[in-house]
């Protein structure tokens, strides 16, 4: 019984500081603007990117996909983010905090999805750590339709990232998102323009 209460009192932790982690900025505010993602709202991103690759690559364990998808940056939570910049001049110790957050809860288990995500040699890995690279050029270019030009800017090595991915469906997500626009996901969708009271109606041609 005791050892019942212990674990239930490591996994209320673990919510209060997954409940925390939503505060946890990522560092790209520095480059974009205060309203860049937090590594919560990245992470929920990811978990749905993963699912879409898996799809188009023909991986079905999803349950491992979302497992890896949600743990994948948790360590952050204690080591904080880095940027391109800030990476360089950073050691952070990812393991010890993965560790130290998981241990002794209910979840432990995590633990070991999260080094096999950071060993990307499992498929799951690397559909993982693809739509982590891809959640990027997503928010590059909703930041562009707010006025931000640091997509054009980063160009370059957005390119290199691309020649990193691994599945071939991270790629043509890749390529579609240049030429995407952030907002058709409204504009197409059922609205007052296209099925309510503003919608044109279109005259008959006379024969």
């Amino acid at each position: 019984m005791k050892l019942y209460h212990m674990s239930i009192k490591r996994d209320l932790e673990l919510l209060y500081e997954i409940g925390a982690f939503r505060f946890v900025h990522r560092t790209w505010v520095q480059m974009l603007s205060p309203e860049f993602s937090s590594t919560t709202e990245h992470t929920y991103r990811v978990m749905w990117l993963s699912l879409i690759i898996a799809k188009y690559e023909g991986v079905t364990n999803y349950e491992k996909i979302l497992k890896m998808a949600l743990v994948h940056d948790l360590p952050e939570s204690r080591t904080g983010d880095v940027h391109y910049v800030s990476r360089l001049y950073t050691k952070r110790n990812e393991k010890l905090a993965v560790k130290e957050i998981l241990e002794d809860t209910s979840v432990s288990e995590f633990k070991k999805i999260w080094h096999e995500y950071e060993d990307r040699k499992s498929i799951e890995a690397k559909i993982v750590k693809d739509a982590d690279y891809v959640d990027v050029d997503l928010e590059l270019t909703e930041q562009e339709y707010k006025g931000n030009q640091l997509k054009k800017q980063f160009a370059k090595s957005r390119k290199i990232v691309y020649s990193k991915l691994y599945t071939k469906t991270a790629k043509m997500i890749w390529d579609a998102i240049q030429k995407s626009n952030p907002h058709d996901w409204h504009l197409h969708a059922r609205n007052r323009l296209t099925a309510g009271d503003w919608k044109t109606k279109k005259k008959r041609v006379k024969r």
